[in-house]
């Protein structure tokens, strides 16, 4: 789901995020300041994803906003300006190593009015710190039932692409980091906005949600979404403010 990206204008963010405040040793610290100027959002532990030592990471993904258990099926409907939109994420049984590091293979299958649009394999795996790592995508877009893109596609540790974070083990406001990183290509941003958001959608109501807003570094102007997760549940909520767009949890399915 990381390249889903819907429009919101940078001056409507920026007024969302001056609202959003971090407190830092008593102070507080407009968490907007961060968001002025993307080319100096460095990732956190940056150095460290670019040497990942295999044997910090655990066999399951378990972090709470961001469990990934086999065989489970996130399913996502709204409506988008091409029409209906359906979404299926499943986590499949499969593996895949890159740099040394197993990670959980999850396929995001995008239709807009029964038409496939666009699918990908995403890979994720967790630290034993808890952060949840994304260590690239195969992604493909699709026309009449052809493969017409498959721009975004990245592997961490090839052609210096590094994995950046999915879910961070601990969020506060005010967090800025890369989600991923190839340049050109995928340069995927997030920053926590909320920590006690509430989303209603047709799985059900969640209160305490943790919000992250991301944008696509590589678009100008930036382009922004909120991503609602429920502790417990996972990606409950997508919206993008300016523009309406919503896609809602409609259903999980457990095999």
């Amino acid at each position: 789901m990381h390249n889903r990206i819907r429009l919101l204008t940078l001056a409507t963010l920026a007024a969302v995020f001056s609202l959003s405040v971090a407190t830092v040793s008593g102070k507080a610290r407009p968490a907007a300041l961060v968001l002025v100027t993307p080319s100096a959002t460095a990732a956190p532990t940056m150095s460290a994803s670019s040497a990942i030592d295999p044997s910090n990471f655990v066999s399951t993904i378990d972090n709470p906003y961001f469990s990934l258990k086999p065989g489970t099926t996130y399913i996502y409907e709204g409506k988008t300006e091409k029409g209906n939109e359906h979404v299926e994420v499943i986590v499949r049984s499969e593996t895949k190593i890159s740099m040394g590091v197993k990670c959980v293979v999850v396929e995001d299958t995008v239709t807009i009015d029964g038409k496939v649009e666009e699918g990908t394999l995403d890979w994720y795996a967790q630290d034993k710190q808890g952060n949840v790592w994304y260590f690239g995508e195969d992604t493909r877009e699709y026309q009449d039932g052809k493969v017409v893109s498959t721009k975004g596609t990245w592997e961490a540790g090839v052609n210096g692409a590094r994995p950046g974070y999915a879910m961070k083990a601990v969020s506060a406001i005010g967090d800025v980091y890369r989600q991923e990183y190839y340049r050109g290509e995928a340069e995927d941003m997030a920053a926590v906005i909320n920590l006690s958001g509430t989303a209603s959608v047709p799985a059900g109501t969640y209160t305490n949600v943790l919000v992250i807003s991301e944008w696509n570094a590589l678009v100008n102007p930036l382009v922004f979404e909120h991503k609602y997760y429920a502790k417990g549940v996972g990606l409950t909520l997508i919206k993008a403010i300016n523009g309406g767009f919503e896609l809602k949890l409609v259903e999980i399915r457990h095999q």
